[in-house]
């Protein structure tokens, strides 16, 4: 029926016509109730009060159904709301299992130095760097010039005799 507490009627009463929302042509009849009962007309009132019960029933009826719908509403904001909170909390909770899977399936948590399967050469992975998400290579890496390996102490030294032969150990014989 629409929204009826704000659609204006025409009523055809015993006076002719009442046009009005439902609240005006109840407060209408009224009046025309309380004037038929100073003029002593107990006929006239009662017809003019059954109009108005009629329309006072309508209005009730209406804003019970308006008040119904609008709680049917809340209610489904309500569940909207818990649903959406619900995703929300699920997002939050999962974000931070997928952040360690992630870090694991790079080899490491980039802070540890890696070794290769050569000449025990180190690759640091430069912890002070930010995190781009890329593994670094040897190739991606300036070359840093080598340096010259000291010798043993119990190996001679290269280049000949130092002339203090006591010192170094003999060749077993």
């Amino acid at each position: 029926m629409g929204n009826i507490v704000n659609r204006v009627f025409d009523s055809s009463g015993p006076e002719g016509k009442v046009r009005g929302t439902p609240q005006q042509i109840i407060d209408k009849y009224n009046q025309l109730a309380r004037d038929a009962q100073l003029a002593g007309d107990r006929v006239a009132v009662e017809n003019f009060q059954q109009h108005s019960e009629h329309y006072t029933r309508m209005l009730s009826e209406a804003q019970r159904e308006q008040d119904a719908r609008r709680e049917q509403q809340e209610r489904e904001q309500e569940a909207r709301r818990e649903q959406q909170e619900r995703e929300r909390a699920e997002r939050q909770q999962n974000q931070p299992q997928q952040q360690p899977q992630q870090r694991d399936s790079r080899g490491g948590d980039g802070d540890q130095a890696e070794t290769t399967g050569g000449g025990g050469d180190v690759i640091d992975t430069a912890p002070d760097l930010p995190d781009s998400g890329l593994v670094e290579t040897p190739e991606s890496k300036p070359s840093r010039p080598r340096r010259s390996r000291k010798p043993r102490g119990d190996q001679q030294p290269q280049g000949g005799d130092t002339g203090g032969g006591s010192e170094a150990p003999e060749a077993a014989e």
